[in-house]
């Protein structure tokens, strides 16, 4: 054992210390399923998983703004222009950015490339959507910024092409 200067404590450093035996009764059961939790939702699994998620809402949300391959529809002008209503942007400018911006991201999404930028511009879209749009829709919102949050915060994980290219 030493005492760390630094503190009152004593700190062992036996190899024992570094390792607690296994608890006994319910509290070594519930460690020992946590620790196969651990294993089985790796964090590359969740990543891959939050990124195929977030793909997946906006793209179909953006599916249904176009027409064809990426003809926007009139249908999703009228609905800027009589629903989302965004102030600052033009029924018609809003109606083709989000289209387009809801076709690239989720398609990066998917290949896990410039996942953290992805996934910051998606958030700010549902920050946008929380704010301006539909207020009332935070538990939908919440949901899909904690995703946005999860890829901020841990990148596209191993699988992806970010991982691939060495890039955070």
């Amino acid at each position: 054992m030493k005492i760390d200067p630094n503190t009152t404590l004593v700190v062992s450093t036996t190899a024992s210390a570094a390792a607690p035996a296994a608890a006994p009764g319910w509290r070594g059961l519930h460690n020992r399923a946590a620790s196969a939790v651990e294993r089985l939702f790796h964090l590359d699994l969740l990543t891959l998983s939050s990124r195929v998620a977030l793909a997946a809402i906006f793209f179909q949300s953006g599916r249904t703004k176009v027409e064809g391959g990426l003809t926007v529809s009139d249908n999703a002008i009228a609905l800027f222009t009589d629903e989302y209503r965004l102030p600052l942007l033009p029924p018609e400018v809003g109606a083709h950015l989000a289209a387009y911006a809801e076709h690239l991201f989720p398609l990066l999404l998917v290949l896990g490339l410039g996942t953290r930028a992805a996934a910051a511009a998606l958030l700010g879209m549902t920050l946008v959507i929380q704010v301006f749009v539909y207020p009332d829709a935070w538990p939908t919102h919440l949901s899909w910024a904690t995703l946005a949050a999860v890829l901020l915060r841990f990148g596209g994980g191993a699988w992806s092409l970010d991982r691939v290219l060495r890039l955070r």
